[in-house]
């Protein structure tokens, strides 16, 4: 059982990494700001993604809490991108 969690894990990191490439093809070729940032929240929930993976196929926690803290900063760097998107300044 444990054989095939690890497979299916490593079959699943590969996926998640080929998607990160897409990603970030997406996010150089970008027609608008839009776009990117749309990649670039792509590329930190793909990047939990993997994180998590990770986490599963070493058996160690400390991923998780890569994961966790990736999670916010991407919350926040994403609201306050779309805010200066929306305003043209920041604060």
């Amino acid at each position: 059982m444990v054989e095939l969690l690890s497979v299916v894990a490593g079959i699943a990191m590969i996926l998640h990494v080929g998607m990160l490439a897409i990603v970030v093809w997406r996010i150089w070729r970008g027609d608008t700001v839009v776009d990117r940032l749309i990649g670039v929240d792509l590329i930190t929930t793909l990047l939990i993604s993997i994180l998590v993976l990770l986490s599963i196929t070493q058996r160690d926690s400390i991923y998780i809490d890569l994961a966790l803290a990736l999670a916010a900063l991407g919350f926040i760097s994403t609201i306050a991108l779309a805010k200066y998107l929306a305003d043209e300044q920041m604060f």
